[in-house]
């Protein structure tokens, strides 16, 4: 559908202008396109690998990447994504995850402060390598199941913990996507051998260029033109259209079956 192509362009340079890969949104998309709700995390998890990677590359080519802090919360989220992509749901369970991960995440998109200023700063919380473990890892198991990197939710809260100064937050959920993406995508293609779905999401792989051309433009505007808080804002505010159009307008959500 032309309108889906679209939809997939635009989301993949809208997250890309605020860091981060858009799987949610591209789940939420096929969902509301009537896609098999067993293909949707491998098709929206390999368009997430493909704008996360071009962004990774250019973080950490700037230095935007603090690798030694960031190893503790991808030691515990990577298997645990991997665990999640492993796990089978139910087509209004999937659909209720999807819509309340929309939700939260379109509000803290537009609630999120970003203006910590070029100085790092540090809180005692945010030395400590067992909670960042333990975010970790919930973020990656969230993130297998439903089909998303997690940067979404990882981003607000490392800001709350005053881990690190803005854009470095933003290359380390850059990365944080990109390799929970990886390992949800291997869960999810072990799944769909059982499922044998692979056909629904061969018929699919025409989205991956969209949203490399979409990746990159946002990456370059990201980096050279507007305000991050405020494309942020605005991708929030998309967020919670689709959120609200996935669970209240489409039927059988909350249908046990």
């Amino acid at each position: 559908m032309t309108w889906l192509v679209f939809a997939f362009f635009i989301t993949a340079l809208l997250y890309a202008m605020a860091g981060l890969g858009g799987g949610s949104t591209y789940s939420a998309l096929l969902v509301l396109s009537e896609v098999d709700y067993r293909a949707l995390p491998t098709i929206a998890l390999g368009c997430n690998i493909i704008v996360t990677a071009s962004c990774s590359v250019q973080f950490a080519r700037h230095g935007y990447v603090p690798w030694r802090g960031l190893l503790p919360i991808l030691a515990a989220s990577v298997p645990m994504a991997f665990i999640g992509g492993l796990i089978p749901v139910q087509k209004w369970m999937f659909t209720l995850l999807l819509g309340v991960a929309l939700l939260v995440s379109g509000v803290l998109l537009i609630t999120q402060d970003l203006r910590l200023g070029p100085t790092i700063k540090r809180s005692m919380r945010s030395n400590n390598a067992l909670v960042h473990a333990g975010i970790g890892g919930g973020i990656g198991l969230l993130a297998g199941i439903v089909g998303i990197g997690g940067g979404i939710f990882l981003a607000p809260i490392l800001h709350l913990l005053n881990w690190n100064a803005a854009r470095i937050i933003t290359g380390a959920c850059s990365v944080f996507i990109m390799t929970n993406s990886v390992a949800g995508l291997g869960g999810q293609l072990l799944k769909l051998q059982h499922f044998d779905m692979l056909g629904a999401v061969t018929n699919h792989v025409w989205l991956f260029p969209t949203v490399l051309a979409g990746g990159l433009i946002g990456n370059r505007i990201n980096r050279q033109y507007l305000s991050p808080i405020w494309i942020r804002r605005i991708t929030g505010v998309l967020i919670l259209y689709v959120a609200v159009r996935l669970l209240v307008l489409t039927p059988g959500v909350f249908a046990n079956g």
